[in-house]
């Protein structure tokens, strides 16, 4: 891996340690080794601190007094709060999106949703849930809405680790693919109140899908690992 260089060190960090949370390199309840870190990046610690503060704030790591840090394990019931709060504002954004986005901005999303399904039929889900995020992200920035958009961005870090989860089984997949579909379809129509009911619903059904996955630790579980 590359050596760090310029921009603000520890935002730099942040974003490294990040991906790596996410990519489930560091997996969930994970000390976090600040010396293999350090050498990994080239930085001292220093950097590296103020880069664990930073996901700390954003719920992905835990700082442990005089023990170091370690990766945030997820409940069901910690995601089901964080999609239902996410689901709220993703619906608005689909109704805003449907009232301000242009002609131009709908097929821009368009050719991204074709792409998603040829990846979708190529079995290549890595591509596909970089497609599908960008979906997302452009419906989000449709609503014109910096307020909703700076809100989602911060809990969708919390959960990106299970809602892009590599456990997706066929159907669950299938049945994303159908949703997008009628997405594409309702923001066409510049139907705001289906386009937002969809998105809702999407959720819920990623909800689902990451629990019967089992990418989400049972509460006993997690009390039996903090124990």
């Amino acid at each position: 891996m590359s050596k760090i260089q310029h921009r603000s060190l520890y935002l730099e960090v942040a974003d490294r340690v990040r991906d790596l949370i996410e990519r489930g390199d560091l997996a969930p309840g994970e000390r976090i080794s600040e010396k293999q870190l350090c050498e990994r990046f080239g930085v001292s610690r220093t950097p590296l601190r103020e880069a664990l503060k930073v996901l700390a704030s954003e719920g992905l790591i835990e700082l442990l007094p005089n023990r170091g840090a370690r990766v945030m394990r997820l409940t069901l019931k910690m995601v089901k709060d964080t999609y239902d709060l996410m689901g709220a504002l993703e619906g608005l954004s689909g109704e805003l999106a449907c009232q301000n986005i242009s002609d131009e901005g709908i097929k821009a999303i368009r050719a991204l949703h074709d792409e998603m399904l040829r990846h979708y039929r190529d079995r290549n889900l890595a591509n596909y849930f970089q497609v599908n995020q960008k979906i997302h992200e452009g419906i989000l920035a449709a609503s014109a809405n910096e307020v909703l958009q700076e809100m989602y961005s911060n809990l969708s870090q919390r959960v990106k680790r299970v809602r892009y989860s590599k456990k997706m089984t066929d159907d669950f997949w299938h049945r994303a693919v159908q949703d997008h579909e009628h997405m594409i379809i309702a923001l066409e129509a510049r139907d705001g109140k289906r386009l937002g009911q969809i998105l809702r619903d999407h959720l819920c059904n990623k909800l689902e899908a990451v629990s019967l996955a089992g990418v989400i630790e049972e509460e006993r579980t997690l009390d039996a690992a903090n124990a």
